[in-house]
This record gives structure tokens, C-alpha cells and sequence, in this order.
């Protein structure tokens, strides 16, 4: 019952904008700051994001980071595993530096840090990183913050990790992520309409996140995942404002976007 109710009141309390789509900042505002950063966060905000996506690890002592990497090399030149450190040793790092030098001092955000810079309306998307394991830290934090004032999106890749979030966090929205490759064999892409329904009813999730592949999405494939029961998906990440006049055709719940700025402008397209 406390899924229905969390379900209603995110469509009719909060809603979604006039045009119909979110526009979701990927990792911040990554096209021109440190990704997954306060500083790609706020400036996501700064530039009419109507949320942001950040990806998080568990740390070897329980706490949540941001970080897309599984290693710190390329965002600090210096190599350590995020599941394997410390947050104190993670923050003994600067990450804005890679990005420019306006940028550096930036450290690591722990996933409150994010949660904080959210603004009243705001979706925040959090992609877990470190598979079911870091369900359950991440629904203590939750229930020792202020969740009525922001919206909530959990994403990830693992179908396990989907379905613990169903369980554990029945009340937070889940999207399974899935890639398209094409079969060598048979030149079709997949997964299928039907294999990702299939995995969404299995798990609990809400809906689908999906590479915005316009060879595989088109009016027939959101047709098909509707009618199996998966009435629910965005894309990532798109970067071109014709893919995301598309996509909003398409009824895309989100958009994902290094570039909010730019693609949030279809909104007033949509609106001319």
C-alpha cells in the first residue's frame, strides 16, 4: 500500500513538467564541469535542470560515494578502488582538476552531500554502483532525511539490485538499465521489448532506463514494452537536441543529458 500511495502522490503531487519530460543533468552538468561533483551538481540546477543523475559506490567503510568509476584514476590521476578505500582516504584526492583548473579543489560528495544540494521540486536519479549490497545503507540514510520535498529515482544495471530496492525501499521509484547490442548472429538488437519487460515485472521496477538507440526505440518498441506491462521509460544520454525532440515525441518520461542547457531548451519548442 505505502508503493501505491508513494506511486499517486509522485504524479499528482509533484508531477511532471508542461512539456511532458524531465530533463535530468548526467553525473551534473558534465559537458562543462567535473562530473559528479557539488560543482557539475549545482550548476546542472544553475541551468534549469529539472534533476541530476549521480552514480554511487559503497566504500569499505559503509559509506556512500559518488563517483561513476570503479578506480580513481581518471578523475584524479591517482589509481584507488573506490569499494576498497576509505572515505578519508577517497577524500585525501581532488577531482575537479582533469576538467580544468577552475575546477580544482572538488572532492568526492558522499551521497548526503548530493541529497543536500537538491533543491525543493528536484529529482534526484541515483544509480547504485555496488550491486544489492548497498541497498540497505542506502534506505538508513534515506530514513534519516527530509524525502517529502525532493523526488526520488533509483536506477541501476543489476536486476538483483532492482528488486532488493523494491523490497527494502518499496516507497522510492526504480528504473532497470539496460544497453542495446546488436547478436552477431542475426543482426537484431537486444534485449528485446519482451526481455525487458520480463526483467522490469520480475523486479518491481517502475520502468526502464535504455540508451536512446534510435535504430531499436521507435513508436512500435514503446507500443510493445507498454502493452507487456513496462509503461514507463527514459533515455540516455542524449546530447543532440534532435534525439531529444525525438525521444519527447516518444513520450520519454526522462531525458539524461551532459547538456541541460541545451537540451532543455525543447521545452519551449514544445510549447511554440
Amino acid at each position: 500500500m505505502r508503493f501505491w500511495i508513494s506511486l499517486i502522490l509522485w504524479f499528482v503531487v509533484w508531477g511532471v513538467p508542461s512539456s511532458g519530460q524531465v530533463i535530468v543533468a548526467h553525473r551534473g552538468a558534465s559537458f562543462d564541469a567535473p562530473e559528479n561533483t557539488l560543482a557539475a551538481f549545482n550548476l546542472a540546477w544553475a541551468q534549469g535542470s529539472d534533476g541530476v543523475e549521480g552514480d554511487f559506490y559503497l566504500t569499505r567503510d559503509e559509506q556512500i560515494v559518488c563517483i561513476h568509476d570503479r578506480g580513481t584514476t581518471r578523475t584524479t590521476g591517482v589509481s584507488k578502488s573506490v569499494e576498497d578505500s576509505t572515505l578519508a582516504e577517497l577524500r585525501q584526492l581532488e577531482y575537479g582538476s582533469w576538467k580544468g583548473k577552475k575546477w580544482k579543489g572538488e572532492q568526492i560528495p558522499t551521497f548526503q552531500d548530493v541529497f543536500k544540494s537538491v533543491p525543493e521540486g528536484g529529482l534526484f536519479v541515483i544509480e547504485l554502483k555496488s550491486k544489492s549490497k548497498i541497498v540497505p545503507f542506502l534506505a538508513s540514510q534515506l530514513k534519516s532525511l527530509d524525502t517529502e520535498k525532493i523526488r526520488l529515482l533509483i536506477i541501476s544495471f543489476d536486476k538483483a539490485t532492482v528488486a532488493a530496492c523494491h523490497e527494502q525501499i518499496p516507497e522510492v521509484r526504480a528504473h532497470w538499465l539496460t544497453s542495446f547490442k546488436k547478436d552477431k548472429k542475426n543482426g537484431r538488437y537486444q534485449p528485446s521489448a519482451e526481455a525487458i519487460a520480463k526483467v522490469v515485472n520480475e523486479s518491481g521496477a517502475a520502468g526502464v532506463g535504455m540508451n536512446g538507440n534510435r535504430q531499436v526505440i521507435d513508436e512500435l518498441f514503446v507500443k510493445q514494452l507498454k502493452k507487456l506491462g513496462c509503461n514507463e521509460f527514459h533515455v540516455w544520454t542524449i546530447d543532440q537536441l534532435k534525439d531529444a525532440a525525438y525521444f519527447k515525441d516518444l513520450g520519454a518520461f526522462g531525458i539524461t543529458t551532459n547538456k541541460p542547457a541545451l537540451i532543455g531548451t525543447i521545452r519551449s519548442e514544445g510549447n511554440e
